[in-house]
């Protein structure tokens, strides 16, 4: 089967899932979730959906618990809404793109505060050719 077509239905399942999630999950444990990405499999079998979780830790995973547990549903109202010979099977998993983007901005931060801090001590030390000349100078007037 052609990649293109694999790109074309991923991004149709994307937009039905976003959907179904927005207003029709009627699960508790499922907060504020965006579908970032989905894979298809070549055969359009299986679909792996890439979401990301928003609040603390408990609620990430409880989202994630809850998403599970509503795949039957999201599948089967997929299957009414695209008509696709087979209705894709879908894999929910957490996206951590954000995260990992904001914790590598911290470490930039770090070292750019690092260098900044290197770079103030630097600029306070004695070149080193200004040093030699004062250390002749003063041999010059001890000899005298």
């Amino acid at each position: 089967m052609g990649e293109g077509r694999a790109r074309r239905v991923a991004e149709l399942v994307k937009q039905e899932v976003a959907s179904l999630l927005t207003r029709g999950v009627k699960d508790p444990r499922v907060g504020f979730v965006s579908v970032m990405e989905v894979r298809m499999s070549p055969d359009l079998r299986y679909a792996n959906v890439y979401v990301s979780l928003y609040g603390s830790e408990k609620e990430r995973k409880g989202s994630l618990a809850g998403l599970r547990s509503s795949t039957g549903w999201v599948r089967r109202e997929i299957g009414k809404r695209l008509r696709l010979r087979h209705t894709p099977e879908l894999r929910f998993y957490a996206d951590t793109t954000l995260e990992d983007a904001f914790h590598l901005e911290d470490i930039f931060r770090e070292i750019r505060s690092g260098r900044q801090a290197d770079d103030a001590e630097v600029s306070e030390a004695p070149d080193r050719d200004d040093a030699t000349f004062e250390d002749e100078d003063m041999d010059a007037d001890e000899r005298g």
